[in-house]
């Protein structure tokens, strides 16, 4: 493992590696069961969809670690899992077949893009000021989920979000966890996000958020899901318009996590680059195929990980544990599943305070790279996605260099990048 992932070199252990996995794992283990909720409103098995799920994401984050050998972890991901369901299915009526045959088909344009360099050209001419407002918008996004898991903070009708009241168990519960993992870090003590997830488990036991692993230890059967593709409406208008959707979803939900994920893990090369980029990405092409073919929704790598790297992980060894632990929670998933959303609460939270400290080397002074840098950053927890802020990110900073004759400081490639974005605004 040292000569493979080269740990010394990267400043860590065996152990440091293991325990960045597991508490990556953990913190996105939510997926395994709100994957197949998602789908199974589509029509697709809910079983089915499980053991899908947990073989693509550990499929996925298997190809990172022995290709990327980066600490990220992949499975379906959130947004574009609801898209498929509801948009898709029930929105516009298509099958879920259908809507599978799309995710196949943005799988192959992504491994060939990849091969083609296009995705990594795409991640090299993203601004350096908006690469370091990805990682604090992330982290902000992450801590708001985090709250939302732990209902501390809930839809409103009057104010769109507000405070969940007090005394719900899940609140109580997050705060709980929030305390003990705080002063662990505090003392610095090794693992404490992965303690803290552990602690709030048990904590959920007399508050009623965590009951005794209990259903089936054995996988349920893919045969509902396998290999069912529609092709007969592969050249329609809405296919496209599908197929679109998920590629720029997708395409920048993932340049966002290894651009904010990998800042603060100091991973970046001295001229501001992702090293095994072009890796990275062909484990989210490959995730995917293998996914719309064993039956879910596109994999994407997870914010998450970000949990682990903050626990110290460097290298594929901690992905290499999240997948262990992806393909082991089909045989033991009712211990898994019993973790309670408010008990990883607690670690998302401080993970996203931990990814804002790229925010005081952002440049505030010049408007064309504060405002950029700004929007960047609130439209990711606003408009709850990734891909939305930097979207408003490329376009402000594209729009005000030229209004303000800076226009030679924007490579051709952010100019196609932006006219993409604006057309997304109107199919």
């Amino acid at each position: 493992m040292e000569k493979f992932f080269k740990l010394k070199e990267n400043g860590t252990t065996v152990r440091t590696e293991v325990l960045a996995g597991m508490t990556t794992f953990l913190t996105m283990a939510y997926i395994l069961i709100v994957n197949p909720l998602i789908l199974s409103d589509a029509g697709m098995d809910f079983g089915a969809v499980f053991t899908a799920t947990a073989l693509s994401a550990g499929i996925a984050t298997l190809v990172m670690a022995l290709i990327a050998k980066l600490p990220f972890a992949l499975a379906p991901g959130m947004g574009l899992n609801a898209f498929f369901a509801y948009a898709v299915c029930l929105g516009m009526g298509y099958s879920w077949q259908f809507a599978l045959t799309a995710v196949f088909l943005e799988g192959i344009i992504f491994i060939i893009l990849t091969f083609l360099n296009v995705r990594e050209a795409i991640i090299n001419c993203i601004p350096s000021n908006i690469k370091k407002a990805i990682s604090v918008g992330i982290g902000l996004f992450i801590a708001f989920i985090g709250l939302q898991n732990a209902k501390m903070i809930v839809n409103n009708d009057a104010t769109l979000v507000g405070l969940g009241s007090i005394s719900s168990p899940e609140f109580t519960l997050a705060v709980i966890g929030l305390v003990i993992t705080a002063i662990l870090l505090a003392f610095k003590v090794k693992g404490a996000l992965l303690i803290g997830i552990i602690a709030g488990t048990l904590a959920g036991f007399p508050l009623g958020l965590t009951s005794a692993p209990s259903g089936s230890w054995t996988p349920p059967s893919l045969a509902p899901i396998l290999f069912k593709f529609d092709f007969s409406q592969v050249f329609s208008l809405d296919m496209f318009i599908v197929l679109f959707t998920f590629l720029m979803v997708d395409m920048f939900d993932t340049v966002g996590t290894l651009i904010g994920v990998s800042t603060k893990a100091g991973l970046l090369t001295k001229d501001g680059k992702i090293p095994r980029v072009k890796q990275a990405l062909l484990a989210d092409a490959i995730g995917t195929t293998v996914g719309a073919c064993l039956g879910t929704s596109t994999v994407t790598t997870y914010v998450e990980s970000a949990a682990g790297v903050e626990e110290g992980g460097k290298t594929g060894l901690t992905a290499l544990t999240a997948a262990i632990l992806f393909f082991a929670a089909l045989f033991l998933s009712p211990l898994f599943l019993m973790i309670p959303g408010a008990a990883t609460a607690p670690a998302l939270i401080l993970v996203g305070l931990f990814m804002i400290t790229p925010v005081k080397d952002i440049e505030l002074h010049d408007m064309t790279e504060a405002l950029p840098a700004f929007l960047t950053i609130f439209m990711m927890p606003l408009a709850y996605s990734i891909s939305e802020g930097i979207v408003f990110g490329i376009l402000s900073y594209v729009i005000l260099k030229v209004c303000t004759g800076k226009s030679k400081d924007i490579p051709l490639l952010t100019y196609i990048i932006a006219a993409i974005f604006l057309l997304k605004f109107f199919i």
